[in-house]
């Protein structure tokens, strides 16, 4: 039988969620790959102030005795828990909104432009699409669905 990996994520976040919360610090999210014989359960945390290693220490304690108990990882995993950091995914239409006016680095599926990468400033954040003002000054409408990956750019 094989097991579908989403659905053990989003029995993960169910148990793990309302924990994570409890603490005042929210869950950003989760990934789960498999190894060798093993998982890794990699667990994303962020709260308004930033997270230190305190908060993330606090956490896998918490998470790991939740874990323990609810069991909805069929096999051994590795737990790590950590900050998303500056240069963080973007998952979803939540984040794009949230980081409404930050620099972002996109890569799509379909070309826009006869291009696939992008990087530029989130000056809207609708339901379905972002618009990204280019360095040059140039607007680009991108759909969500169109995504394969976005994370916010760091600035140096």
């Amino acid at each position: 039988m094989k097991i579908n990996l989403e659905d053990i994520k989003e029995k993960v976040r169910v148990v793990i969620e309302p924990v994570i919360n409890s603490l005042g610090i929210d869950l950003d999210f989760i990934e789960l790959n498999q190894m060798k014989g093993k998982a890794l359960l990699r667990v994303f945390i962020d709260k308004a102030n930033g997270i230190n290693i305190d908060d993330c220490e606090k956490v896998s304690r918490e998470v790991e005795a939740v874990l323990d108990v609810e069991d909805p990882i069929p096999y051994s995993y590795v737990l790590e828990v950590s900050s998303p950091g500056l240069d963080r995914p973007l998952h979803g239409v939540q984040d794009f909104k949230r980081f409404a006016g930050e620099n972002i680095r996109v890569v799509i599926q379909e070309p826009i432009d006869e291009q696939t990468f992008f990087v530029g400033k989130i000056v809207e954040a609708g339901d379905d699409r972002v618009v990204l003002v280019l360095p040059t000054n140039k607007e680009v409408i991108i759909p969500y669905s169109n995504i394969s990956r976005a994370r916010l750019e760091v600035e140096v």
